[in-house]
């Protein structure tokens, strides 16, 4: 009966030493507190993942040979399976070594490569074709890959070749209800091989990407666990039993499942290792008084803590009372840090200077724009001068359309809320506040606004956001034809201006900060459109 230890653990990208002594603290750790027979560790632990086109440089490759040399020699008293890129020629491959007593017993190549949604492992690996099953304390045990557990064929081979259980390890990044497809991937192979099927999933925010743990195993009878914990670290251990398929969890702290509560944790995760993986200390946002910068500024509180948080107010001639009392309030509420900096002076500079070449033209959105660009020249300083990483605050449904300024509101090193649609960010605020009060009501409950001219309201040019976002999720997320949208009760002429407002946006899109993807289809790495394009699937509309 094999003791197994999975290292649910955060790899950096790229920091092959400190991923080393990672991996090796982790191996003592599992052989000297559990006494494990064996200890497993994520899809390229020891250069993390994805390290992109970092595999393409000999000396990177060569880093990694040499590291995955000084685990080999370090490993006794307990069998250990590392994850790592290696070469053979002109070839690479993601790869999994069963190391013991300080010998590789066996290398396994990765059969299924991705190469859709935010993977391209194509472009830089070469597939496998052998399984690999190693015998542990009297079990046979056959090692897979990330994707080699989402189809059948690995499994299957692996089976074949004589193993009692399987453990995939994996890299695989956050998307809403990740938890319940990795569950029926889960149960559709052991409904095929009838064999406990061992799930270990890394930890940790990577760019745009977030690993959010959750490991799981199905035994032998076809019984799922709960989810692992979710967005921490965890050496979690299990003992098997390979006769009967049994599993007993002998630590395995169980996650949260529920949707808001896991999208917090994902978003705060992706937020925290942002900013410290980049080497800051501290972010700095515009607070406006609206439900957008407050849900981030309470992300940015919660994952740094308020002293690493710098909120800046940043009025204007359009901005309400309201908006500087409930802003004040969410700043006694987070304890964040403040400064209060008005814009009308640099606003009315602006104007002055573009009198002679505006003579004559009526005010219009150019007006809006300037006073958001004062906005984000006065963050962009306050980063320059301090050392902060700024935050942009705004969401999936306004970069949808375009309701943004670019050089504005955009600016930012990262933007947390970005694959939040705007009623997912009320959901959210919502249930934060259930939590400990951190938004004020009065933020939640007024009618959103960009506060860029007399009485406006977002409503005065988007469709309401309930059916905005719902056109949204169908044509951006689910690639519904304006046909189809249509036929599921929205307006023609209203599907038709948010298409064409999608379409011509790209090029704001493509110039945003990156921030954490959290839907199956995020702007950025998942959605890739030209700029330049001559397809429209509506009539044209004006660019901001």
């Amino acid at each position: 009966m094999p003791r197994i230890a999975l290292a649910q653990d955060d790899f950096l990208v790229g920091h092959i030493t400190g991923n080393r002594d990672l991996i090796l603290s982790r191996i003592r750790q599992a052989r000297d507190e559990f006494g494990a027979d064996l200890v497993v560790f994520p899809e390229l632990a020891l250069t993390g993942y994805p390290p992109e086109d970092l595999v393409l440089r000999p000396g990177f490759m060569e880093l990694a040979d040499q590291a995955l040399g000084e685990i080999v020699e370090e490993v006794r008293g307990i069998d250990a399976v590392v994850c790592h890129p290696r070469a053979e020629g002109n070839a690479r491959y993601n790869s999994a070594s069963w190391i013991r007593d300080g010998k590789i017993l066996a290398t396994y190549d990765k059969w299924d490569l991705p190469n859709y949604a935010v993977f391209d492992e194509q472009r830089y690996f070469v597939a496998g074709n052998r399984p690999m099953v190693q015998e542990v304390a009297g079990a046979k045990v056959g090692i897979l890959i990330c994707e080699d557990v989402w189809t059948p064929d690995a499994a299957a081979a692996a089976r074949q070749a004589g193993a009692q259980a399987l453990v995939s390890l994996n890299a695989s990044p956050y998307f809403e209800h990740k938890h319940s497809v990795r569950a029926d991937i889960l149960r559709s192979r052991h409904q095929e091989t009838g064999v406990p099927v061992i799930y270990l999933n890394c930890v940790g925010g990577q760019d745009e990407l977030v690993f959010d743990g959750h490991s799981l195993a199905i035994d032998g009878q076809g019984q799922l666990s709960a989810p692992a914990s979710l967005c921490v670290e965890s050496l979690l251990v299990i003992d098997l039993v390979a006769q009967t398929g049994q599993i007993d969890f002998v630590n395995w702290p169980v996650g949260e499942t529920e949707d808001l509560p896991v999208i917090h944790s994902v978003l705060r995760r992706g937020l925290r290792d942002y900013v410290l993986k980049n080497g800051f200390e501290s972010v700095v946002l515009g607070l406006s008084g609206g439900i957008d910068s407050s849900l981030v500024a309470t992300l940015a509180a919660d994952a740094l803590g308020p002293d690493r948080v710098l909120c800046v107010m940043m009025p204007s001639r359009h901005t309400s009372e309201q908006s500087l009392i409930l802003a004040t309030e969410q700043i006694d509420l987070l304890g964040t840090r403040f400064e209060n900096i008005s814009i009308e002076p640099m606003y009315q500079a602006y104007l002055k200077q573009l009198a002679e070449p505006f003579e004559g033209r009526r005010e219009d959105i150019t007006e809006e724009n300037i006073q958001s660009r004062c906005r984000g020249g006065l963050i962009m300083a306050l980063s320059n001068k301090f050392g902060h990483l700024p935050l942009a605050t705004g969401n999936k449904s306004e970069l949808a359309t375009g309701y943004c300024t670019i050089y504005g509101d955009m600016c930012g090193g990262y933007s947390p809320i970005k694959d939040c649609m705007k009623s997912l960010v009320y959901r959210l605020a919502r249930w934060r506040n259930e939590q400990s009060p951190a938004i004020p009501e009065g933020v939640i409950e007024r009618p959103p606004s960009a506060e860029l001219a007399p009485d406006q309201k977002d409503s005065d040019r988007l469709p309401p956001y309930d059916q905005l976002d719902e056109i949204l999720v169908r044509y951006v997320e689910r690639d519904e034809s304006i046909t189809e949208i249509v036929a599921a009760g929205f307006e023609e002429k209203t599907v038709r201006r948010i298409a064409a407002l999608v379409l011509i946006n790209e090029y704001k899109r493509r110039q945003a900060a990156p921030g954490p993807r959290i839907t199956r289809k995020a702007f950025g790495r998942d959605r890739r459109y030209p700029i330049t394009s001559g397809w429209r699937d509506s009539g044209v509309a004006d660019k901001r």
